[in-house]
């Protein structure tokens, strides 16, 4: 495996969270937006100019990722349910593997797919209730 990151989820104020986390652990944010990406993400209006994705790195080779929640996701975004077990995986095997495993017994909230920043990419939440990205970007 890569590596293993937190991936945190936010009601739209990721932006200032991230800013505060850059405060104290330092080092430069890497911002991308959903105006940005090819398709949106189904993003419209005012959700445009939210975060889809932010790096901070924190030190160790760790990276603190983040986005803003959009639309419907946002009912059932909570404290203790707004984040996710981020594993970047080396081959398209290990994903297949690793998400297999963790999805057994819980629910894919996102099958494995090709989309615009990896060549397999899936979220789940497994048995045990845990949040769960795995991605290989080849």
């Amino acid at each position: 495996m890569k590596s293993v990151n937190p991936y945190l989820n936010f009601n739209g104020n990721t932006e200032d969270a991230f800013t505060f986390y850059q405060s104290v652990f330092g080092g430069e944010l890497q911002i991308d937006r959903y105006k940005n990406l090819d398709d949106n993400m189904g993003a419209t209006g005012d959700d445009l100019e939210k975060i889809a994705n932010v790096m901070l790195p924190i030190g160790g080779g760790t990276m603190l990722f983040g986005s803003d929640v959009l639309g419907s996701s946002r009912e059932n975004h909570a404290a203790g349910n707004n984040f996710y077990i981020q594993l970047e995986t080396e081959s398209e095997e290990e994903t297949e593997r690793l998400f297999s495993g963790l999805s057994a017994g819980g629910s894919i909230q996102m099958p494995l797919a090709n989309t615009g920043w990896a060549k397999q990419f899936g979220m789940l939440t497994d048995k045990f209730g845990i949040q769960w990205m795995v991605y290989f970007t080849g």
